[in-house]
């Protein structure tokens, strides 16, 4: 590869010719158990133009997992010409290696730990306390050092010695005497900036946003981070739970309230966990639970970990619930019906969305295009289960959800088979001349017959007359195989005969007691 494109291809080059001789004397002693002739070939036996392309087209996630792989990795993938460009293109800054006493990848380390907390100030408490505790005096000097790098900083004026405004960032006397004249007290020694007027002093200074960040990291650099390495880690652990607490509670008053409607509608959540709704007592992580979405979001498992995009895909699907409530509310129906529309559809939204959501932002017009579909669906799925009781039945059969997901008029028909052969079992058993068995029948039999209840997984499992029974119903209500309906009926009639004798006996019984010795 030729090396006109700079310097950062020399480094490397230097760093492989390393990586050869590395090689040769690890294969030549046998641990790496293979050739350069066999087919096992490794990473570092690319050619060193294929390792740099690859190493060149690597994030910075992808660069640092790289080089926790092996020691010879590390010293290539710390190379300052490949983080210097990844500095550049992460913070708009160009990293000059000969002014900052720090290497590009350490100093790459602590500005993005910087950058992610602060932009993520307004959920993060353990910052906050850190920046706001000793208000109005200015916080700690590591982090009111780091905030001259924040245009925009959420604090009240600063107040600080001159020394040590000289000292923390650089900028010079003359600048201060020259700016701030006004503002400074009677030993003419403590001044007093906004934060934004300290950013602007420190960039005409210096002379360049540049020359600022390599003022700070040289300042940092002899500096414990212990405590930003800590809250960086505590972040990335916690950072889901954190924004959902902030997106939900910290809304401005009328979209809190239309919010809090909206994410409780027809959930049936418990009150207590619910009752202290935004305070300390409210349980987050069961409201986070109450929708597929935000337990997603909870997981970290949005727009790819992505939380800004996560916190977007939840805002458009709420929206998107607003005009699906606003729309289901204008139609006379029923709570009952207007509440199973609403929860199906949401769950057939998620059923098709489920898998874009995971890969990126999904706007309020997709959710809806898709929630008119589904919706269209379930009403033709509650038309043809006719009533509420057999809409609630066929919800768990698998071609409900198949159709939900597609459409396709085969799964509907399944649908119309299953509950057409439920009514053939209940017009049986309610014929006149089957009036004795209903008599005689077992109410927890007779139940299972009837058009108003649904079997359970659980009790198809047993020994019992009814465990038996529901398996029989089951297997006829899916197969539709004559042979089990009339095992149903033959089951039907030998219970409602077992009865019969039982009574009979007990009739016989009560005679003999009754007569004179």
């Amino acid at each position: 590869m030729a090396q006109t494109g700079g310097s950062w291809e020399v480094e490397l080059q230097g760093q492989f010719s390393g990586i050869s001789a590395t090689s040769f004397e690890v294969k030549q002693s046998g641990q790496l158990g293979y050739t350069h002739g066999s087919s096992h070939t490794g990473l570092i036996d690319l050619s060193d133009e294929v390792f740099i392309l690859i190493l060149r087209r690597l994030d910075p996630t992808s660069l640092l997992r790289l080089g926790r792989t092996c020691r010879t990795l590390f010293r290539v993938c710390s190379c300052n010409s490949l983080w210097t460009r990844h500095f550049q293109t992460s913070f708009g800054v160009r990293f000059a290696t000969a002014s900052c006493s720090m290497s590009a990848k350490s100093a790459f380390r602590l500005i993005f730990m910087w950058r992610t907390l602060f932009r993520n100030l307004h959920c993060n408490r353990s910052l906050q306390e850190e920046l706001f505790a000793e208000v109005p005096l200015p916080p700690h000097k590591y982090w009111i050092q780091w905030l001259v790098l924040e245009e925009t900083v959420p604090l009240p004026s600063v107040e600080l010695p001159c020394a040590d405004i000289e000292r923390l960032w650089g900028i010079e006397k003359a600048v201060l005497n020259c700016q701030v004249q006004d503002k400074v007290d009677e030993e003419g020694t403590v001044l007093k900036f906004e934060w934004k007027k300290l950013y602007s002093l420190a960039l005409e200074s210096h002379g360049s946003i540049a020359k600022v960040f390599h003022h700070v990291l040289n300042r940092q650099q002899s500096n414990d981070h212990c405590e930003l390495e800590a809250m960086f880690g505590q972040y990335t652990q916690y950072r889901f739970q954190w924004l959902f607490t902030y997106w939900l509670f910290r809304q401005p008053v009328p979209f809190d309230r239309q919010l809090r409607a909206i994410y409780l509608q027809w959930q049936n959540p418990c009150a207590q966990k619910v009752a202290g709704w935004g305070g300390t007592s409210c349980d987050v992580r069961y409201l986070a639970s109450l929708h597929h979405i935000t337990t997603d979001f909870w997981r970290g498992m949005l727009a790819r970990g992505d939380e800004t995009v996560g916190i977007q895909t939840l805002e458009n699907y709420f929206s998107m619930c607003k005009s699906l409530l606003a729309w289901i509310l204008g139609r006379d129906w029923g709570r009952l019906k207007r509440q199973k529309v609403y929860k199906d559809t949401l769950d057939g939204v998620y059923l098709l969305l489920g898998r874009e959501m995971q890969e990126a932002v999904v706007g309020h017009e997709r959710f809806w295009q898709v929630a008119k579909v589904q919706m269209a669906r379930v009403c033709t799925l509650e038309e043809t289960a006719v009533n509420y009781v057999n809409w609630k039945m066929i919800e768990t059969l698998p071609y409900y959800k198949l159709y939900m997901v597609s459409g396709n008029a085969v799964y509907l028909g399944h649908v119309q088979a299953f509950l057409r052969r439920k009514r053939l079992v209940h017009y049986w058993i309610s014929m006149n001349e089957n009036a004795w068995v209903r008599q005689l029948l077992p109410g927890d039999l007779y139940t299972l017959l009837e058009f108003d209840t649904k079997i359970s997984q659980g009790s198809l499992h047993g020994d019992s007359m009814p465990a038996q029974l529901s398996r029989l119903v089951w297997l006829y209500l899916h197969s539709g195989q004559q042979l089990y309906l009339e095992a149903v009926k033959g089951v039907v009639l030998q219970c409602a005969q077992a009865s019969l004798g039982h009574f009979c006996n007990l009739s016989s019984g009560s005679l003999l007691a009754v007569q004179p010795h």
